[in-house]
């Protein structure tokens, strides 16, 4: 079995452990605050590595990212082109995670049969001068031993971009530091992660025996939520593309429909590759060198569909909280959502999940205990994740290819 295939287990067969101690009062009280012991001491260690990693990961990528612009106009036109579709991608989940919980709203108790004891003060936050003083990053170290992840990812982005503007060989080793570092916190996670179904297990267990079906019902809402956002974005790369790139929405979607297939059996993008090459190699004739250039690029970072469930898993936890999410937490929940997903890339999906999200939430002030409980059922929005990132890296390839003389 895959760690993902375990994880998912383990959620199973802890929620069914936690129904089963409902008739038993008294092992329940005994298991119960084991389990919750353990699921916190689980996501410590998890918790441990988002600040180090999510400062490494940024200013790798733009380390990357530099690199790529000064490779010539089409590879700099396509990284503009990926930063404004993974910004409004997160937007537009954004929006469409709140329409969704105003007309299906998250079921009473949710919160309390998840594990959680009781729902946080609203965090409502309006845009004002004092609030956007806020982002000054005047303490980085105290930033990053308080977690406050707005300040510290507006550092580390400068930071990055400062680094492309020293001397080669020093930028050199500097990159060379912070990917050591990375691979460093790697393996801490892996470590994590290989008992992630115990964790997993335990959390699913006071889950299970606190609230009983309800847990069930909130984590299907919570699966519908995802996939739903994800479906709006993908739906909209169609319209997008025969936009910008002058082309008939039924001839894009006769191409990128034998890429789709793979990309949700698979549910990896790599795998998908070879189909997408063809799709823009044949039907949508894309010239070789764009194509040579920008679909690699466009695999590796351009996770569109990445960064709007990124965002709309943080909103949801939010909703299930009972946090007001004001156009302030919204602003800076896109903006996060949208840099970390894509400094995040090349990582496994199940460390990217925690990795790209614990920032989001953190910078929304949401709590991420209940994140590892989700991960376990990521197989199912991972399918709609990959299917939109595919289509959109078909569509970002021939959108450059038109605009590129």
């Amino acid at each position: 079995m895959t760690l993902t295939q375990r994880i998912l287990a383990a959620l199973v067969a802890g929620l069914i452990f936690g129904l089963l101690l409902t008739r038993a009062a008294e092992a329940a009280a005994i298991v119960t605050p084991i389990a919750e012991l353990i699921g916190k001491a689980w996501v410590g260690g998890l918790r441990i590595t988002i600040v180090p990693l999510v400062f490494a990961l940024i200013v790798t990528g733009i380390a990357s990212a530099a690199d790529a612009a000064r490779a010539g106009g089409v590879a700099g036109r396509a990284l503009l082109f990926i930063a404004i579709g993974l910004t409004a991608s997160a937007v537009i989940s954004g929006l469409v995670v709140q329409g969704l919980l105003s007309i299906w709203p998250v079921p009473a108790g949710a919160m309390q049969s998840l594990g959680m004891a009781g729902a946080l003060p609203p965090q409502a936050t309006a845009i004002t001068g004092e609030w956007l003083l806020s982002f000054i990053p005047t303490n980085p170290i105290k930033s990053a031993a308080e977690g406050e992840m707005v300040p510290l990812v507006v550092f580390a982005l400068l930071f990055g971009f400062a680094a492309t503007r020293i001397d080669q060989s020093r930028r050199t080793s500097l990159s060379d530091w912070f990917h050591a570092i990375t691979d460093t916190l790697m393996v801490i996670v892996q470590w994590v992660l290989w008992l992630a179904p115990i964790g997993v297990f335990a959390l699913a267990t006071a889950a299970g025996a606190r609230a009983g079906m309800t847990a069930a019902g909130a984590l299907a809402q919570y699966i519908g939520v995802v996939v739903c956002a994800c479906v709006v974005v993908t739906v909209l790369v169609y319209p997008v593309v025969a936009l910008a790139a002058r082309l008939g929405v039924a001839r894009f979607a006769r191409a990128v429909a034998p890429a789709q297939v793979i990309a949700f059996s698979t549910q990896s993008s790599i795998a998908s590759l070879p189909a997408m090459i063809e799709a823009t190699a044949g039907p949508l004739a894309v010239r070789e060198p764009v194509r040579n250039m920008v679909l690699p690029m466009a695999v590796s970072i351009f996770r569109v569909t990445s960064a709007a469930a990124n965002f709309a898993v943080a909103l949801y936890v939010a909703a299930l909280h009972g946090i007001a999410i004001g156009p302030g937490l919204f602003v800076v929940g896109a903006l996060v959502a949208t840099v970390v997903s894509l400094a995040a890339v090349g990582l496994p999906s199940q460390v990217s999940f925690f990795t790209a999200i614990g920032p989001v939430c953190l910078a929304m002030g949401v709590p991420v205990e209940l994140l590892p409980l989700l991960l376990a059922l990521e197989t199912v929005p991972d399918i709609f994740r990959t299917v939109g990132n595919v289509t959109a890296d078909i569509g970002l390839t021939l959108i450059v290819d038109r605009h590129s003389g």
